[in-house]
């Protein structure tokens, strides 16, 4: 469960002779608090329980990080197809490829967020995304730098390049000033000039920084050799290039050159009239006292870190940087501060301690999306590999269980978490089996897309579940096709059976059938149960009978019967339907088919006379049924005579 972001107000938990007591419900999106009451012997007193959320993952609901997830979810997708089989070298460029795409989504919202902030008159809604933005911030920092210590694992040389970037990249107020600066009317004059100069140098910018010193040498003619020595040095200063032909050897001495030339520029004393060269020169030295005095323009002690790198170990190795980072934090900060979450995620980085950045960041951040996704690609690299949890799950699976339990507690975004759970090879499929149930089916629509979820996925259980509760939510309001639909699907006869009785009631109600189309369509799943079969033979006979086929209907009708299809109590509603085949000119049944409708007839009559006469039914009812069973008896004797001629002429 994520940690309370906040320090929970002091509650006062009442003594038990106060009869009260609290519990707690813990769920993937809230917590819940509630109050119990228990009457004591001879209380009067009633009361009744109250239930506090204490807190709720909001990040779900901001419309702003709901494309967060969403585009998220298409990147972890297309994870998970790499194959195995690639040659590892192939791999690691997919994996730094995907691992930039993350962090482009997560700076897309972030600047989605901030004119969000910046636009809306509301205070509380400006400070609520002010707050995610800088989460936001924090989480692409710490992702940045481990893809670049853990997934694209760069070697001295090209390590302290890539940290240049990433400071460059999180560090943008700079950029900001000089455009102040240079937009104004005396840039050279400027009262921040200075600060954008000693910037670009502490960030390594060194390009642009003689692009700026140029307007102060023009501003200074007299000092102009001053700043053509400083120009020299910033122009001579080497910087490692991976893709050329120098070794790390040799740019380290040449790089070594070039730093004793700029030691002996400060010992001769050669910007000692210009406290702002002067500056610069002790910074390309690396004077550390010097950088500490820069903490206002470094900011952060990772910046410190990188500059001081830069000036002093330019080739520095991996395995040697966490002694660097944990010295330049000791050295950057007070002495008295205690170092922020954030500082220990880095720090842990920087000692190359996967499992603490995970373990620090699920603690400090306020869902599981940053722990699970980093850990997947992170699982990918094959970074995390003897890494087991004693419960059975490894942590990569562990993260995504707890990140997808989360996405099932909202609305539409559960359709994400199904395929997070797909990948979860040991538990995934239990997870989704619970937390599929517990989706509310709103509308038909979305039951539908619950259930292709579950078919798609064979979980017959679950598919069963939810068309016998979507049936049963039809039959109430009195939809019989939906109803009949859904039971189909579900495979359910007791169901199907119940609801034929129903089309069947109603048939004999109106004198129509309801959801024709339906009926007409039920193909192989009338089979489900015997009613189900009956009500869409009898719906044959109909069209049979509809169409003049009155031959293939008679047949129909008498098989019903016969073959015991139809139910007892609605033989006499097939005997009346057979009166109209009886009374036709031509003859439409047989003798044999006659015999077999007048014992159907007589069977019928007897089981009525040896049934107890109930005082429910009108006497109108009685006198009807005997007409109509004095009726069938005529017109069958009729046809009886009738088929007996025919069939005899026929022989003779």
């Amino acid at each position: 469960m994520e940690e309370v972001d906040v320090e929970p107000a002091i509650t006062n938990i009442p003594a038990a002779s106060h009869s009260k007591h609290l519990g707690f419900a813990w769920g993937p999106g809230d917590i819940l608090v509630y109050e119990t009451l228990y009457k004591t012997i001879g209380s009067t007193g009633s009361g009744c329980a109250f239930i506090h959320e204490v807190r709720k993952d909001e990040d779900i609901y901001s419309p702003i990080l709901r494309k967060l997830f969403n585009e998220s979810h298409h990147i972890f997708v297309g994870l998970q197809t790499i194959r195995e089989d690639l040659p590892s070298k192939n791999k690691k460029s997919q994996f730094v490829s995907i691992s930039k795409n993350y962090r482009s989504v997560i700076r897309a919202c972030m600047e989605e967020l901030q004119q969000v902030a910046v636009s809306t008159k509301d205070a509380q809604v400006a400070m609520q995304y002010g707050n995610q933005v800088s989460i936001l911030l924090a989480v692409e920092l710490i992702w940045n730098l481990c893809e670049v210590l853990f997934i694209d694992a760069a070697p001295a040389g090209s390590l302290l390049l890539h940290l240049l970037d990433w400071v460059r990249l999180h560090k943008a107020d700079v950029d900001e000033k000089a455009r102040d600066v240079l937009q104004s009317e005396s840039p050279a004059e400027h009262h921040d000039y200075w600060d954008v100069v000693v910037s670009y140098v502490l960030q390594g910018r060194l390009e642009e920084a003689r692009q700026m010193l140029v307007k102060q040498a023009t501003l200074h003619p007299a000092a102009r050799n001053m700043y053509k020595l400083m120009d020299t040095l910033l122009s001579k200063m080497p910087f490692y290039n991976p893709g050329g032909t120098q070794t790390l050897t040799e740019f380290d001495v040449k790089w070594r050159h070039w730093h004793e030339e700029v030691d002996r520029c400060l010992q001769d004393s050669s910007f000692a009239s210009n406290q702002h060269l002067e500056l610069i020169c002790k910074i390309l030295v690396g004077d550390e006292d010097t950088l500490l005095t820069q903490k206002e323009l470094l900011s952060t002690w990772y910046h410190f870190l990188v500059t001081r790198l830069l000036f002093c170990h330019p080739t520095v190795k991996p395995t040697e940087i966490h002694y660097y980072a944990q010295s330049c934090l000791s050295m950057f900060l007070d002495s008295r501060s205690v170092p922020e979450p954030l500082d220990s995620i880095l720090l842990a980085a920087f000692e190359f301690d996967i499992h603490q950045v995970i373990k620090d960041c699920s603690i400090a951040l306020n869902n599981w999306w940053f722990v699970s996704h980093l850990t997947d690609l992170l699982d990918h690299c094959k970074l995390l590999q003897s890494h087991n949890l004693h419960f059975g799950s490894n942590l990569r699976e562990f993260l995504l269980l707890e990140y997808a339990s989360g996405l099932f507690t909202h609305h539409s975004l559960w359709q994400l978490a199904v395929d997070y759970f797909d990948n979860c090879p040991e538990f995934g499929r239990v997870y989704l089996e619970l937390q599929i149930e517990r989706v509310p089916l709103d509308t038909e629509r979305k039951a539908l897309k619950v259930l292709r979820v579950c078919e798609q996925r064979q979980m017959s259980e679950q598919v069963r579940s939810i068309c016998k509760i979507m049936a049963m939510r039809a039959l109430r309001n009195n939809r019989l096709g939906s109803a009949l639909s859904w039971s189909i699907r579900a495979k359910d006869a007791a169901f199907a059976t119940l609801i034929s009785e129903r089309f069947l009631q109603d048939y004999c109600a109106k004198g129509t059938f309801s959801d024709l189309d339906l009926i007409d369509n039920l193909g192989p799943a009338m089979l489900l149960s015997d009613r189900l079969t009956f009500l869409g033979k009898y719906r044959e006979f109909h069209k049979l009978y509809g169409e003049k086929s009155f031959r293939e209907a008679a047949k129909l009708l008498l098989s019903l019967m016969t073959a015991k299809i139809a139910p007892r109590s609605f033989w006499m509603t097939l005997l009346t339907d057979a009166l109209p085949l009886l009374e036709q000119k031509e003859v439409i049944f047989s003798a044999d088919q006659t015999y077999e409708l007048m014992f159907c007839l007589e069977e019928l009559t007897s089981s009525m006379n040896t049934t107890a006469p109930t005082r429910d039914k009108p006497m109108q009812e009685e006198d009807l049924e005997l007409t109509k069973v004095e009726l069938l008896r005529l017109a069958l004797a009729r046809n009886l005579a009738m088929a007996i001629v025919k069939e005899g002429t026929v022989e003779t």
